[in-house]
């Protein structure tokens, strides 16, 4: 009889191929520290953006830019005594509701 070499099935995995790279374990408060810093940026960045790159921003639909800019022309209509149109105003809001015809409200009038 002979004696033979046995090899198993599966080929032997090298030792670096079985290590994962895991990432650092994530500090919770420099996490909230780094999102606090990014708010800060994001608020700096706003503030101190030009007339024109807020109308651009505007026109590309951004929500806040297009708020800002509908807020900076309502007080610049207030400053000038004209009275904006847009719903909300103050200008809708000072005005007395007429009830309905035939309303509860008519009838104890």
């Amino acid at each position: 009889m002979s004696i033979s070499s046995i090899s198993s099935a599966a080929p032997p995995i090298p030792p670096a191929a079985t290590k994962t790279a895991s990432p650092p374990a994530a500090n919770p408060a420099s996490a909230v520290a780094a999102k606090a810093v990014s708010a800060a940026v994001s608020a700096l960045k706003e503030a101190t953006e030009t007339g024109a790159t807020t109308a651009k921003e505007a026109a590309s639909g951004d929500r806040v830019a297009q708020r800002l800019i509908a807020k900076e022309a309502a007080a610049k209509a207030d400053a000038a005594g004209n009275t904006p149109t847009a719903a909300g105003s103050t200008a809708t809001q000072n005005r007395t509701a007429v009830p309905a015809p035939g309303s509860i409200v008519d009838e104890h009038a």
